[in-house]
């Protein structure tokens, strides 16, 4: 017997908040309403102490857990039937037990803000109508001496039934205000129905709801023939249609994974299944929200955090309805309620991007991807040309199925890679000699030429040349960045902004910026070919999308020549006239502290070199480096990403670290120098013994003090999934104590991507 078939004998709701709390509240049912009428996934009104707050009902008992004079009484039912269906409260479980994060936080995170304020789960139409008295003033003449109020009072006489506030626009301008006056007098009303229970008709706003992007549907050119390795990839796929498989879709950029997903999407929505394809960064990807909305002929919601609250709202909500039956999003989009889901989608899937980093729970939105799959019996696409270490042991294990796409017979073969050593050659500003020829050389034969450097700015430093100073941030440990098209200095890490000085603060003397940023390699550029147009590509230059937008278009037209950039320059872009790119600080990753800055810095080198050659002509890509002898950079060079990722797959099995081992960081933050180490050797001293569980540390975070907190991590270490979650269990009980004696701020990453 179900749940729902014995509800009727269970008293009491058990209700979780946005709150760091592991327990749900116990509550009684609203006054005349049996707990069995309130479903699973709803909505609540509740009371926490002197205030009131919204949460969900997750479960139904028979008995509270605590005394009948404690428990307390649900105010308000928000939602008739269940916000969130059995499928994705579900995956939110799995999601809070895994990450062993409060299961009401979770969810909070799932929906739109405006939910998680009240706000109705169905559109609503918002209706005006006269009262009684308000008819009989009308009749009177009443309000004859306030023209606005009278020509709004008699049009909603006219109309017993209401008008929508959008119709009432259309006739009288600016009427909210008369509205707000003859609503005080009691001569009219408003009241809000769902979409549904009024015909509406059919327009262009419905498509427009879910956000910005959104271009009529099915517009677009007819699909391009497809190779034979395309051909196999979306028939093998689509083969796996209504049960589970994890695919990875593997291929050089430019080789069609893009129209691989279209292919089978349009298969997926042929079926009658929902589409969900995430991506990195939603406003990076442009041309892939344009490509999908032109080819797809349904209407697609966009979700992202770049949305206002009514636009993510309103794409929520036609997800939800089916009236959108594809979703595209970023990590957050991983929870978009999609009835009937068929396919899911991941591209770019070794991007860090899917990793919550800072702040609430720290999921990974491609690893619960492949959850909610497994859970919905459906395949999910994992698509990359650099595909995650994990990932690609998946693939050697066999709970992955592999589909690689070779370069297209269209395609030019793959650029050229060569390394340039920068103790061999004269240097001027981060450019190489041997680079500014191929520059010349590329320019001179019509290409387009991209710059990459991953550091925005001008110079990460500024130096005093007399007694040594270093601009300092005050908040954290780390040097301020020059910015000086802006004449400011900025910290990267907690946002402070000075005044750029034209002396030194300390001694008087003359300062001068130190190492490159995109700002500086700009200006060199500009100075070493003047007569080229030149663009640049950054978080100050794109921060807005239509800025981001206008540079595509520069470099897409040959209105530029040269395109400095960060590695903005790697999402999802397409630019066919570049023949040249070249990586000025490729040496960043190569001594990094973090076990996966190898991993990065080849994914990142591979990426950036995928966008040279991409139609007929071969690209060439220049890589600058101090140590060209490096095991990394030269196994990129002779084996590819696969050779390289086959060599550093070995080394990472014999340290076992991921994914030959399993890892979880429990991080913390005080005020106190000291306190946050003082709490993590605490929390070790309380942890349960465990043979199959290792700790290391505490230690100080690699920049100890950041935004004025001092951090620190403890590493927790295990072969196996199992031990390491069994003992996280046992453990976070003690550790939440600690935490509220000590008062510092803590965080359990699990599967961290990286060891700060």
């Amino acid at each position: 017997m179900t749940l729902a078939d014995n509800a009727a004998s269970l008293g009491v709701l058990r209700v979780v908040i946005d709150a760091p709390l592991r327990s749900p509240f116990d509550y009684l049912p609203p006054p005349g309403l049996a707990p069995a009428a309130v479903a699973l996934g709803a909505r609540v009104r509740v009371p926490v102490g002197r205030r009131e707050t919204i949460g969900v009902v997750v479960d139904y008992a028979d008995q509270p857990s605590v005394s009948a004079a404690a428990l307390k009484s649900v105010h308000q039912v928000l939602d008739t039937a269940a916000l969130l269906d059995p499928g994705l409260m579900q995956l939110l479980r799995w999601t809070a037990d895994y990450y062993h994060h409060p299961l009401g936080e979770v969810i909070a995170a799932a929906l739109p803000r405006a939910l998680r304020d009240g706000a109705p789960a169905a559109a609503q139409i918002e209706l005006w109508c006269a009262t009684a008295a308000g008819l009989e003033a009308l009749a009177l003449d009443t309000a004859r001496r306030a023209p606005k109020q009278q020509a709004l009072l008699a049009l909603l006489a006219a109309s017993p039934a209401g008008v929508t506030g959008e119709a009432i626009t259309a006739r009288l301008a600016r009427w909210r205000e008369a509205a707000r006056a003859l609503r005080s007098r009691g001569w009219i009303d408003r009241f809000e129905v769902g979409a549904a229970a009024r015909a509406q008709p059919a327009a262009p706003s419905g498509d427009r709801a879910p956000g910005p992007d959104t271009p009529g549907p099915g517009a677009g050119p007819p699909a391009p023939a497809l190779s034979e390795a395309q051909i196999t990839a979306v028939a093998r796929i689509d083969a796996t249609a209504g049960e589970y498989a994890a695919w990875l879709l593997q291929g050089a950029t430019g080789s069609g994974k893009t129209e691989v997903y279209l292919q089978c999407a349009a298969r997926t929505l042929a079926r009658g299944g929902g589409v969900l394809v995430l991506v990195p960064e939603i406003g990076l990807t442009p041309q892939l929200v344009q490509r999908f909305r032109e080819r797809l002929d349904v209407q697609i919601a966009v979700l992202h955090s770049g949305l206002s609250d009514a636009e993510r709202l309103a794409a929520w909500r036609a997800a939800r309805s089916g009236q959108a039956r594809a979703v595209l999003g970023t990590r957050s989009a991983v929870f978009a309620p999609l009835p009937g889901l068929g396919l899911i989608v991941v591209d770019e899937e070794h991007d860090s991007s899917y990793k919550q980093h800072d702040g609430g729970c720290r999921y990974s939105a491609r690893d619960l991807a492949v959850v909610r799959a497994q859970q919905n019996h459906i395949p999910v696409v994992l698509g990359s040309a650099t595909p995650a270490f994990e990932t690609l042991q998946n693939l050697i294990g066999g709970r992955y199925r592999g589909l690689a796409l070779p370069r297209r017979d269209d395609q030019a073969l793959a650029p050229r890679l060569a390394l340039v050593d920068l103790r061999a050659h004269t240097v001027r500003q981060g450019l190489s000699v041997p680079v500014i020829d191929a520059i010349r050389r590329h320019l001179s034969a019509s290409g387009q030429v991209l710059v990459f450097i991953n550091r925005r700015g001008y110079a990460p430093t500024l130096l005093c040349t007399a007694c040594g100073w270093i601009a300092p941030c005050h908040a954290c440990d780390a040097r301020l960045t020059v910015h000086r098209a802006s004449g400011q200095l900025r910290c990267h890490h907690c946002g402070a902004v000075e005044a750029l000085p034209e002396r030194c603060l300390r001694c008087g003397f003359e300062v001068k910026p130190v190492g490159q940023g995109t700002e500086r390699v700009e200006e060199t550029l500009r100075e070493l070919f003047p007569a080229e147009p030149l663009i640049r590509l950054d978080r100050d230059t794109a921060s807005r999308p239509a800025e981001l937008d206008a540079i595509v278009s520069s470099v897409l037209s040959g209105g530029a020549r040269i395109l400095v950039g960060t590695q903005m320059v790697t999402k999802g872009h397409h630019f066919p006239g570049i023949s040249l790119v070249v990586v000025l600080n490729a040496d960043q990753g190569l001594f990094s502290t973090d076990f996966r800055a190898a991993e990065r810095l080849a994914q990142t080198i591979v990426q950036v070199a995928g966008r040279a050659g991409r139609e007929r002509n071969r690209g060439e890509v220049l890589i600058q480096t101090e140590y060209p002898e490096h095991p990394l950079l030269q196994s990129l060079l002779s084996g590819g990403y696969e050779g390289f990722a086959a060599t550093a797959l070995l080394e990472r099995a014999a340290a076992r670290w991921p994914p030959f081992g399993r890892l979880a960081v429990l991080r913390a933050s005080t005020r106190s120098s000291g306190g946050a180490l003082q709490f993590l050797a605490a929390a070790r001293q309380a942890s349960p013994a465990a043979r199959d569980v290792r700790l290391l540390g505490p230690v100080a975070a690699s920049m100890a003090r950041r935004a004025d907190r001092y951090h620190a991590q403890l590493l927790i270490e295990s072969a196996d999934r199992g031990p390491l979650h069994r003992f996280i269990d046992d453990w976070l009980p003690q550790v939440e104590t600690l935490a509220r004696t000590h008062r510092v701020r803590y965080a359990l990453d699990v599967d961290p991507i990286d060891i700060q």
